[in-house]
Order: structure tokens, then sequence, then C-alpha cells
């Protein structure tokens, strides 16, 4: 993040936090406005560490997936000698 966007961030968060100091005066202490005090906090918090992190991180490359290849072919009959079928019973015997 630039030095512009930075200064941007804490000007808008600093905007906010007026705007809720204003809801605190009309509203007083109700929870909503006590969520919304922690809310900047949470956000003033992490915008400082743009300040602290040097460059953006390099996006990783997505590891090559494991092809499986499925054939089209049917399966062997075999294959499914003495299951079940799931909520109809036994299997043609």
């Amino acid at each position: 993040m630039s030095s512009t966007e930075i200064s941007e961030l804490q000007r808008t968060i600093g905007q906010l936090r007026q705007c809720v100091g204003a809801l605190r005066a009309r509203y007083g202490d109700v929870p909503a406005v006590r969520r919304l005090v922690n809310d900047i906090e949470r956000i003033d918090i992490d915008a400082a560490d743009f300040t602290t992190t040097p460059t953006a991180p390099i996006p990783r490359r997505p590891e090559p997936a494991d092809v499986v290849v499925v054939p089209d072919t049917p399966y062997d009959p075999a294959l499914w000698h003495g299951a079940d079928d799931e909520g109809v019973g036994g299997h043609q015997r």
C-alpha cells in the first residue's frame, strides 16, 4: 500500500471516529455504539499493520494438481457383489 493510500485510510478512520463520537454524544453508551467503537479500534490496528509492512507480499503460484483419470467404461459388476444399495436393500442377487 502506498503512503498516499495509507494517509487516506488514516484520514477516513479519523472521520469515522468523529461520526461515532457524535453518535455516542447523542445516544450515550448503548451496546451498538460500543460495538462501533470496538470496530474502529480493530480497523485502526489493522491499518497500522500496513505501515510496518514494507511491500505487498508476492502471490503464491498454485501447485499443479495431480490429475486422476476416471475411465468412461462401465465398472465390473463383480465389484458390487454382496454390496447393499443404501435404502433399497441388497444388490441384485
